[in-house]
């Protein structure tokens, strides 16, 4: 076995504060506002999700019935899945920009073709 590994009572824990820091988490508006925002953004999600489906679907009767592709329905779509990766972004904390209605503008559809 290896001296190499420190004893428990070398250990730093880093609660020099006496727990103040998670007190101070646990008070910060910041972060309960964030919460509420998180929530708000679960909802929309299932909203997009639904309307997202309903263009899917459109799409792939456009293309049925019609044999092309509808480009309106098409950005329509792009926008949705741009719309609900922001979402995904700020409810994983990769991102601290609120998507629309609260934060950025409602995505554009930037198809690459």
């Amino acid at each position: 076995m290896s001296n190499d590994n420190p004893t428990i009572d070398q250990i730093d824990v880093g609660d020099d504060d006496n727990g103040k820091p998670m007190e101070d988490n646990l008070k910060s508006r910041a972060t309960w506002l964030r919460l509420m925002f998180m929530l708000i953004f679960c909802v929309v999600t299932s909203l997009a999700l639904l309307v997202g489906s309903f263009v899917v679907a459109l799409g792939f009767l456009w293309v049925l019935f019609t044999g092309q592709v509808n480009p309106e329905l098409r950005a329509t779509g792009q926008s949705f899945a741009t719309y609900i990766y922001q979402i995904a972004r700020y409810l994983t904390f990769n991102s601290d920009t609120k998507p629309f209605p609260f934060g950025e503008k409602w995505p554009s559809a930037d198809l690459d073709e």
